[in-house]
């Protein structure tokens, strides 16, 4: 009988279990989305090959445990009929993880689905010296913590008041989590440096004197597992999302550089210092 290469198979998304010979398999499954008839698939595969239940990961993953080592080709053929594939795992870029973002929620200031899919599309499974984390959410509610994340993406929203249809109500002042709105009988201030680009002001106005462009706001190193420690921001918030694609690309490519092996991301910034990832962020978005 051939030697059973284990790292192969947990890179391929099935990962031992302490029980002899079973495995949980991990399902890819991108911004958290999943349609009916990949739900009912999967349901039928746990209930054949599995012990009939489905655990959710705490980053929008689905894995079925108890998988016997013997059925692993057969299960793999059957989730491809409905276009579903095993998850990453180990040193590369992991599944990337989102909230429904403007699409669906009245909060949401980016749509987040469809960059999952093109980040996922772009970046999965890509080899690394240690995982990778990719997570999106689409506003200031921080729903998928973005700080947590080795790539955070956060929705964020630049306000730009226009006094001529402003009636100084200080709706905008009192919802303001920044305080950075001061509003008087006919006279409005705004701190623009410390704004956090909430959109609260924008989406609070009843005269519409607030308007805002959305973007996103990158958030780089963050880990939350046996070290804890946030993400840290290097650029300003992004209006384009090629400009996302760009930011990405360039901390990839510096990770892969400097990164040893083992590390995670926000280790390498603190072991090499934030400036040189900053200077190429720069150069790669000017």
């Amino acid at each position: 009988m051939a030697a059973v290469d284990y790292g192969l198979l947990k890179k391929g998304g099935f990962m031992r279990q302490v029980q002899k010979d079973r495995f949980s398999l991990r399902l890819r499954v991108i911004g958290g989305h999943l349609t009916a008839d990949k739900l009912a698939k999967l349901s039928d595969i746990a209930n054949r090959y599995g012990h009939g239940y489905i655990h959710l990961t705490s980053r929008q993953g689905v894995e079925i445990p108890f998988v016997a080592l013997r059925d692993i080709d057969l299960i793999k053929q059957e989730l491809a009929t409905v276009g579903l594939q095993p998850g990453a795992c180990g040193p590369r870029v992991r599944t990337i993880t989102a909230c429904q973002g403007s699409h669906i929620c009245p909060s949401g200031l980016i749509e987040t689905a469809e960059l999952a899919q093109e980040l996922d599309a772009r970046y999965f499974g890509q080899e690394l010296p240690h995982k990778f984390k990719i997570g999106i959410t689409g506003c200031r509610n921080n729903c998928l913590k973005a700080e947590e994340n080795d790539l955070g993406v956060k929705g964020g929203l630049f306000p730009e008041w226009q006094g001529t249809a402003c009636t100084y109500c200080g709706l905008c002042e009192a919802v303001c989590p920044a305080r950075v709105i001061t509003v008087s009988q006919a006279a409005l201030s705004f701190n623009a440096a410390g704004c956090v680009y909430c959109g609260k002001c924008v989406k609070s106005c009843p005269s519409d004197a607030w308007h805002g462009r959305r973007g996103y706001l990158l958030f780089l190193g963050g880990m939350f597992g046996n070290t804890i420690q946030p993400g840290i921001s290097l650029v300003p918030l992004l209006f384009e999302k090629d400009q996302v694609f760009k930011a990405a690309d360039t901390v990839l490519g510096f990770f892969a550089a400097y990164a040893q092996s083992g590390e995670r991301l926000g280790k390498t910034l603190s072991r090499v210092g934030p400036g040189i990832l900053q200077q190429k962020l720069k150069e790669a978005l000017e």
